[in-house]
Parts: structure tokens; sequence; C-alpha cells
């Protein structure tokens, strides 16, 4: 006979704790992505695109179920191989996967060891797929490609690791590539940290330009950029490409020497009360050493509230709109910022533990599509007024949900808490699943 340990509480003897509820889960919850899973075919488009240089035929837990593990887990916020090891008999985890028992860290690791730069390759397709599943049932009108580089902080002996001076820290440098206008993360690349924030951006975007161009005729490109990303490659890749790019460039002695001319007419401007704050935008033609072509570059200058010097701000574009909306326009890649938040806070990009590169390059993709995987069902199934809800919040709501597991010859019930505060929203949530149009995939 077990005998289970039971504890009382000081404050009030009557109370007494022990673990022996049955089957509970507290993330019942993940409920609502299995659904959403199945709508836009998830994991089937991970089984039947990742395939992993493996001789072994692993029966119990195959290389593909693994994955969609580690996906699920991140989501619910478990983001530790090791956590697997608590999440075993995990009711909802397994009825998730179809499984008796989930994969355990060690065989967690022995598919990190397995994995290489084709199956980061096959992460990126699987990725593109499911974009294009989603963009079917919300087509895309404008695509607005946001590109930038991070830091993700390594602490131990990652290979690939290294000393960024920019950020101050060791890390990987990743480039990122977002649509501008829901947060999709589009294309992720992981590279050693010391690299420069442009270094191999034509290969890294090139082929999504020209995917997209092919995927979508009418819709409208652009492409959005720091001055990190001031390199005449890229502008002549966009221009190739017919996408539309605004990207700061740097200043320099010459760019200045251009654009004094609107010096005297900006201080004109505030002679009568020279404390305001007092901008003006204006443009100048451009050909900088290595330009294949004279650009457009529209010109900010700023002469800030109580002060008397002026700043400059550069933008190189082939757009022809007016100086004013190119310079709002560029300022709104800004948002890209919360989706790189997001990622780091609620998805753990910058958890990388494994000493492979391949790993922990790897690791990255499944976090992108864990992102995304919560996204998009954010975007199309969530009530208007839950959308912008980040994952942290969705947790709390909507994930982290008590439930008893019952089970009986025709049925397996998961009884959630009675006394959720979230009831209306998760069956809102489940609704709006249930109504998205079927999705035509092979």
């Amino acid at each position: 006979m077990n005998i289970l340990n039971e504890n009382s509480l000081d404050c009030n003897k009557k109370i007494k704790i022990s673990f022996d509820g049955g089957d509970l889960t507290s993330d019942s919850g993940l409920l609502l992505f299995k659904e959403f899973d199945e709508k836009i075919g998830f994991s089937k488009a991970i089984a039947e695109n990742i395939k992993v240089n493996d001789c072994v035929n692993h029966t119990t837990h195959r290389n593909e179920e693994v994955i969609v593990q580690r996906i699920m887990q991140n989501i619910a916020g478990y983001h530790t191989d090791a956590a697997a090891n608590e999440l075993r008999e995990d009711p909802v985890f397994k009825e998730l996967l179809n499984k008796d028992v989930l994969a355990s860290q060690p065989t967690i690791s022995r598919l990190n060891n397995k994995l290489d730069v084709e199956t980061v390759k096959q992460f990126q397709k699987v990725n593109s797929i499911l974009l294009d599943r989603v963009y079917s049932i919300e087509p895309l009108k404008v695509m607005v490609f946001d590109v930038d580089s991070t830091n993700l902080s390594t602490y131990g002996e990652q290979y690939g690791s290294a000393y960024n001076a920019h950020y101050g820290e060791d890390g990987f440098h990743p480039l990122l590539v977002f649509n501008g206008l829901n947060g999709d993360c589009i294309k992720a690349e992981l590279r050693a940290g010391n690299v420069y924030t442009s270094r191999k951006v034509v290969q890294f975007i090139g082929p999504v330009l020209k995917e997209y161009n092919q995927k979508y005729p009418e819709v409208f490109q652009y492409l959005r950029g720091d001055s990190g990303f001031a390199d005449p490659d890229l502008y002549e890749l966009c221009e190739a490409q017919k996408t539309n790019y605004v990207i700061r460039l740097k200043a320099n002695s010459q760019l200045y020497k251009l654009s004094s001319q609107f010096e005297q007419e900006l201080l004109s401007q505030c002679k009568n009360n020279i404390y305001e704050e007092t901008i003006i935008y204006r443009d100048i033609m451009y050909k900088a050493k290595g330009w294949n072509k004279e650009r457009r570059v529209v010109v900010k200058l700023t002469k800030a509230e109580g002060r008397f010097d002026i700043t400059y701000t550069f933008i190189v574009t082939n757009l022809n709109w007016n100086d004013e909306t190119v310079v709002q326009f560029y300022c709104k890649r800004g948002t890209m910022e919360n989706y790189i938040k997001e990622g780091k806070n609620g998805f753990a990009f910058d958890k990388m533990s494994s000493t492979s590169y391949w790993a922990n390059a790897n690791k990255l993709q499944e976090m992108v599509l864990a992102y995304n995987l919560n996204n998009w069902m954010r975007r199309l199934c969530f009530p208007e007024e839950s959308k912008a809800d980040r994952i942290e919040t969705i947790r709390v709501k909507v994930i982290k949900i008590a439930a008893k597991v019952v089970s009986s010859s025709r049925y397996l019930k998961f009884k959630l808490s009675s006394s959720h505060p979230h009831k209306k929203l998760f069956t809102d949530i489940l609704n709006n699943i249930k109504l998205l149009p079927q999705i035509v995939y092979n």
C-alpha cells in the first residue's frame, strides 16, 4: 500500500495538502493549440518536411514527435529540455502528442545531436508553408519586411558565441525578418556573435523577396532596415525584385555638406521662438562610394525644444512618397523591437544552452514556430479585445487552466476549473477556431 505524504498548515491545522488528486493538469488551455494545429496542419507539416539524418528507426518517440513536443512545451513556458522529465505523465501533453508517455530529456538531447544545417533549411520551409496557409485565410494586402539583428546572450561554451562590442556581451547575433504589419516571423538565421549586422543579409533576405514576388505578385512589398543594413548590395537586390525600401544611413561629412543648405531654412522658421521644437523634411540626390548610381536620400532636420543644435536623420529610399511620409513610415519599424522582445521574453529566443552550434540554430527555428503558432492563433481566433495580449498574459488567461481528466469507454473528458475567470475567452477562442475556413493542403 502506498503511503502518500500529507502536509498541514501551521496557520490552520484543519487544512491538509497532498499530491493525490488523480489525473490532473495545469495546462489544459493547450488543447486550444491542438485544435488550431489540426486546423492549419501544423504538426503534419513538420512530419512531412523535417527529415533528420538519423539511421535509427525510432518507434516510441519519432523525431517529428519530439520536435512538436518541444514546441508545445515552449508555448506553455517550459523552455528547458529538462522540463520534459517533469511533463512525461501530464495528461494534456500526452493527448497533444497522442502518446502514453512523453520523450525525456535524454531523448531530446539525442535529437539535438542529429540536427544540422539541412534541418535548419527544412524548418524554414515548414515556416514558409504554414505562413502561406495562414495567408490563405487572411490574404496579404501589403507586405512590409522589417529586417534586423539582435543579441542572444550566452553563458557557457556554446560554439559560435562571441563578444559583440555593440551589445557589450557574449552571445549569438542572428538575422531576423518580421512582417511589420502583424508580427509574423518570416525567417530567422543564427549567426556567430561577432559578425557585422549586415553580413550575408542579401543571401538571407534575397530568397524571401523572390518567393513573395512569385507567390503574391499583386502585393506591394516594402523593406525597412536601420543603418546597420545600409548595404548597396541590398539596395540593388530590392530594386531588382521591385521591392520598395527605406533604410537609414549613417551620417557622414558628404551628407552633412549636401543637406547644409536646409539649415538656414530651419532656423528661419524658428527665429520667432527659438525654444520650440522645429522639424523640416527635405531630400537630396546622393551617390556614395561603392554605389552604382545616385539614390534619393530623405533628410530630417530637427531642432529640439530648448536646444540650439540641429540633429539630422538620413534615409535612403526608392519610394516617391513625400519626405515626411517616408520618415514616418521608416519610424514604424520600431514595432519590430516589440516582436523581438516577445520572442526573447516569451519564447526564450535568447536561451541557447547547447554546446553544438547546429543544435542551437535548430532550437531557434523551433522557437520561431512556437512564436508564430501563438501569433497566428491570437490574430485569427482571439476576440478583438484580446488580440493584443502577449504570451505571458495568454498563459495566465488561456493556457494555465487546471483540469481533471476523466476517462470512460467512449470519451476522454477534461473537466476544467469551474472557477476559472476567463471561461468565456476560452470558449470564444475555441468557437473561432471551429469557424476558420477549411485549408486545402497536400
